[in-house]
């Protein structure tokens, strides 16, 4: 044991790298190793000689095991230590760039959008911007002769799809709430931003723009489930209680009845601001936001559903028209000019994710 134990101590140190002392290790220690076949022997052993040849086994085992733990701290100590020789860092060196870049405002109202609406348990719905007249107008209720149909508002394709169906950019988010229904059933709980196409083309219009619609489908939903979710929204969204709608009579083909949703705003510096009433005396209007009503009951036929059990409502805006609002942004035309130097000024830090604990524009 002697012999045994001397060999293996010089064996030990003379381990330049851990793949070498695992291999000593396992010769020593490991299940078939040499100690561990002494061990073995102790059963066989009179306890006398257990008083004796076990202890000295036991001695020669713990020897080694001290020998291999302290020879495994020396080299892991030499591989830190060359490793952080070869990490070393030239303070001397200049501090990196500045990070540049910017979320733009629309990206930034999405994800305003998205959050809060998360919280009244809608989820986010997406659908194409190529999309065939059945989806964008006919099971929406639009007929074949309304306006919107006309080359001179819509972007058609020269092809149709195998259905005999002409193919256009998208006029509006509305078509995600067919798929929808067609493909999930109800109830349904979404909102659909996006990309929308028209031609069209001044300083509230461009020819592509941003809109989000909101859908509901369910048992018992009426207009009053309607001008809640959308008092809540505009309240979380304008970040104030403050907050006045008026719901006036119009007309959509997809909805009946259907209201346009006014706002009211004072005026601050020659600049609108939402918040305040009618009757607080001072300067200030009723301005436009955006359109609603109950799902017409041809739209809820149209996607597969029964009008007799389930209803809705659904209501439509411009995403870069709240961002105009909420922002301070005065003309609809800078959104895409691609001007870096409007980006840095309007835009957003990507560290600035909107939450409803945080504050949605933090």
């Amino acid at each position: 044991m002697e012999q045994v134990q001397e060999l293996a101590l010089a064996r030990i140190a003379a381990s330049d790298d851990l793949a070498a002392l695992e291999a000593a290790r396992i010769d020593y220690l490991g299940k078939q190793g040499s100690i561990s076949a002494l061990l073995k022997t102790l059963g066989a052993m009179t306890p006398e000689q257990r008083q004796s040849e076990g202890r000295a086994i036991h001695e020669l085992r713990e020897a080694v095991s001290a020998a291999l733990a302290s020879r495994k701290a020396e080299l892991e100590n030499a591989a830190l230590d060359a490793q952080l020789a070869g990490e070393r860092l030239d303070m001397s060196l200049p501090a990196p760039p500045r990070l540049e870049g910017s979320i733009h405002p629309v990206s930034q109202v999405m994800d305003e959008l998205a959050e809060i609406f998360a919280d009244l348990g809608f989820a986010v719905a997406t659908g194409p911007e190529i999309e065939d007249d059945w989806h964008n107008f006919t099971a929406l209720n639009i007929p074949e002769t309304h306006p919107a149909r006309a080359m001179h508002d819509t972007f058609y394709f020269d092809r149709a799809d195998a259905g005999g169906h002409k193919m256009l950019l998208r006029t509006h988010t509305s078509p995600v709430q067919i798929r929808t229904m067609v493909a999930d059933g109800a109830p349904v709980r979404i909102i659909a931003p996006g990309r929308t196409y028209r031609s069209d083309s001044d300083a509230t219009h461009t020819p592509m723009f941003h809109q989000v619609e909101g859908l509901v489908i369910d048992r018992g939903i009426h207009m009053g489930h309607l001008k809640w979710t959308l008092e809540t929204f505009l309240k979380a969204f304008f970040e104030t209680d403050d907050i006045h709608l008026r719901l006036r009579p119009s007309y959509f083909p997809f909805t009946e009845p259907s209201a346009e949703v006014d706002v009211w705003y004072r005026l601050e510096k020659g600049r609108r601001v939402l918040g305040g009433s009618p009757d607080d005396g001072k300067d200030g209007g009723w301005m436009e936001l955006l359109g609603s009503g109950m799902v017409h009951p041809k739209v809820i036929a149209a996607a597969g559903l029964d009008p007799q059990e389930w209803q809705g409502f659904a209501f439509g805006c411009g995403i870069d028209r709240l961002a105009m609002l909420k922002y301070g942004i005065d003309d609809l035309r800078a959104f895409f000019d691609g001007d870096l130097r409007w980006l840095k000024h309007y835009g957003f830090s990507a560290l600035d994710v909107p939450t409803l604990s945080g504050g949605i524009s933090a």
